[in-house]
């Protein structure tokens, strides 16, 4: 996969404005949307294979798409803006109405080359996501850029960079999918967005009441950090049979825990092993929490916004590698429970009390769950991709600090999660260790494994 060369012929970038006139307005980001951490550009892609589209024979989706972006932009229209930054480093969207970028592209390959299965890493990303120059900046720029890449075989790759701070994986794929409504002939979207940032905003006066380790200012004093050039990336699968295995390391009593605090505790504890760090050292476990239901009131639908609060967790590498998985999942559990509307008010007063800090990745590993977010389910009418999700396996500008958990079908049919980990390859080889004996049926003594 890595020598697949894919050539692209590109038009050039234009800007797509709503297709009606909409309000000239300022609107404020909440305190959660422009804290440090999400002052970042996120790619995603979407895969779609050759069909034909009910909604219209020979329609050509470059077109089709461009259409529906439009409409949508009439509804989201904050997205056809450009962020503003006020005192106190507040984050403002200026509703100008200048609209998204958009590439229209034609490329040489067929759907098959980017392999099967299709997982990130893919190949000549930068190719599929054109980095417009002076496009992907904090400020004054852009807030989506979307590039429409039609494929040989008579497939397209929709893909897409957003702005974090105006959505979360939750609030994108809302975007997203309303521009799929707009496409297969739908006047409106059947969740109307609703702004309301205001609900994520520090309180008056501001008050930090929980606690919130994940913001602490950790250095890197043995270099932690690993350069990209020694990463080796894999992805594993874990369908019925791996989890159910992993599931056996723990105590009826926890046997309640859900799939991702179990999958979770096992990569950390995976994880940590294959670094080896100094059994005295802190090591963390942050995981994203969707806490929309957190809220009483729930957050309403239609908010997309980010709603997210990084969970925590921290032990020594010593306690974490030498005890059994149960003590690693006790640890991710409580981590999310502490997630409650109290905890994000006290999370956004913390923004503004110390200036809307980053969160620490020293020593740290960061795992996101995208199996709700819905982006394979996202279809302009041509059906749901062939894969839909992140571009990347990890954030390369913290390379081995980010797993995520995709939704995955592997080539035996089987739905299950696949998760894509960068290691340095000596510590890969010990990962791979640790988890086949996660894996190992402690009745037959047999490794299970799904081949991707």
């Amino acid at each position: 996969m890595e020598t697949l060369n894919v050539k692209v012929s590109r038009k050039n970038p234009e800007l797509i404005a709503p297709a009606r006139p909409t309000p000239h307005e300022f609107k404020l980001l909440s305190d959660i949307d422009d804290q440090e951490g999400l002052r970042v550009q996120i790619p995603v892609i979407q895969f779609y294979q050759s069909q034909r589209s009910p909604y219209g024979e020979g329609k050509d989706p470059v077109e089709v798409i461009r259409d529906a972006i439009a409409k949508a932009l009439v509804f989201y229209y904050p997205f056809a803006g450009r962020l503003r930054e006020r005192a106190d480093r507040k984050l403002v969207v200026e509703c100008t109405g200048e609209g998204i970028l958009f590439i229209e592209a034609d490329a040489d390959v067929t759907l098959k080359q980017f392999g099967d299965p299709l997982l990130p890493p893919f190949p000549c990303l930068e190719e599929l996501l054109y980095d417009v120059p002076n496009s992907a900046g904090l400020l004054h720029c852009p807030l989506l850029l979307i590039q429409v890449t039609r494929l040989r075989c008579g497939g397209f790759i929709f893909a897409l960079r957003l702005n974090h701070t105006m959505s979360d994986a939750v609030g994108l794929v809302q975007f997203m999918s309303a521009a799929g409504e707009l496409a297969r002939g739908a006047d409106i979207p059947s969740i109307p967005p609703i702004w309301k940032r205001h609900l994520l905003n520090a309180r008056n006066p501001p008050c930090v009441t929980c606690t919130h380790h994940e913001y602490d200012e950790v250095q890197d004093t043995k270099g932690t950090l690993i350069p990209l050039d020694d990463m080796v990336r894999r992805s594993f699968f874990f369908g019925i049979a791996e989890l159910a295995a992993i599931r056996s390391r723990l105590p009826l009593y926890l046997q309640h825990y859900s799939t991702f605090e179990l999958l979770t505790a096992c990569l950390w504890r995976c994880n940590t092993i294959a670094m080896s760090p100094d059994p005295s050292e802190e090591i963390r476990i942050l995981f994203v929490v969707n806490s929309r239901r957190r809220f009483n009131p729930p957050i309403p639908d239609g908010y997309y916004g980010n709603a997210l609060a990084f969970a925590l967790a921290i032990s020594t590498a010593g306690d974490l590698s030498r005890n059994p998985l149960h003590y690693a999942a006790e640890l991710v559990k409580k981590a999310k429970s502490n997630v409650t509307e109290e905890h994000m008010k006290s999370i956004a007063d913390l923004m503004v009390i110390k200036g809307r800090p980053n969160l620490t990745v020293v020593r740290t590993y960061i795992v996101s769950d995208m199996r709700h977010a819905g982006f394979e389910e996202v279809d302009f009418g041509w059906g749901k991709p062939a894969y839909g999700g992140p571009a990347m396996g990890d954030v390369s500008a913290i390379p081995g600090v980010v797993s995520y958990c995709i939704p995955f079908k592997n080539n035996k049919g089987e739905n299950g999660i696949v998760v894509p980990v960068s290691l340095p390859g000596n510590s890969m080889d010990v990962f791979v260790k640790e988890l086949e004996g996660m894996l190992k049926d402690s009745a037959t003594g047999v490794f299970i494994t799904s081949a991707l």
